[in-house]
């Protein structure tokens, strides 16, 4: 009999000791952090679609604006082929090139849509309107997906290296650190001269 309430509380204690040592908590982190990095990728496809509209729009632009609308088609072509897998979220590297062919998107979607406030005629028209919009919407979500994911990297860097799971992520799972999305826009650190003379 004693033998048995000995048994059972120390399976129990075996359990609980289990529990605590990362060997759920570890792959739970590691897979939000992925669902997440998922919600960024979303994210960045619907931007990439709706750049094949602008080319639309830009019909009736000038010769400068074509050349903008080609660099973004360019960055668009680029950064699809700039895969980031869920295996590859450790990768600092990837990550860097992920985010560079991201950042040529945003440059160019930005100097475009600036460059077509000189055409009334296009800034006028409801599918202009509607694709600002649209684009103002995708870039909302963009950031906060990518705040969202790492934030989950953050929480999987931390379980794996705080005790007790950094016991289990490391002699069970092997757990790397992952990656968090860092994107820096060259020149963003300078305040863009405007000027406000009339003509």
């Amino acid at each position: 009999m004693f033998t048995a309430v000995r048994r059972i509380a120390l399976v129990a204690a075996a359990s609980f000791a289990l529990s605590a040592c990362g060997i759920n908590s570890v792959p739970a982190a590691e897979e939000t952090a992925k669902a997440k990095w998922a919600d960024v990728e979303a994210q960045f496809q619907r931007r990439a679609n709706l750049i094949p509209n602008l080319a639309e729009v830009a019909q009736g632009a000038a010769e400068n604006e074509r050349a903008i609308l080609t660099e973004v088609t360019e960055a668009r072509a680029k950064a699809t082929s700039v895969n980031v897998t869920a295996d590859d979220l450790g990768d600092a590297d990837k990550m860097q090139e992920f985010a560079a062919a991201q950042g040529q998107i945003s440059q160019g979607i930005g100097r475009l849509l600036a460059s077509f406030e000189a055409y009334p005629q296009i800034t006028s028209t409801q599918n202009f309107i509607a694709l600002q919009s649209q684009l103002e919407g995708t870039e909302n979500r963009i950031a906060v997906a990518i705040r969202d994911y790492n934030e989950a990297v953050r929480q999987y860097n931390t379980t794996i290296r705080t005790f007790p799971d950094t016991i289990g992520a490391n002699i069970i799972h092997g757990a790397e650190p992952l990656e968090p999305y860092t994107s820096v826009t060259e020149g963003a650190e300078v305040a863009p001269e405007l000027d406000l003379t009339s003509n």
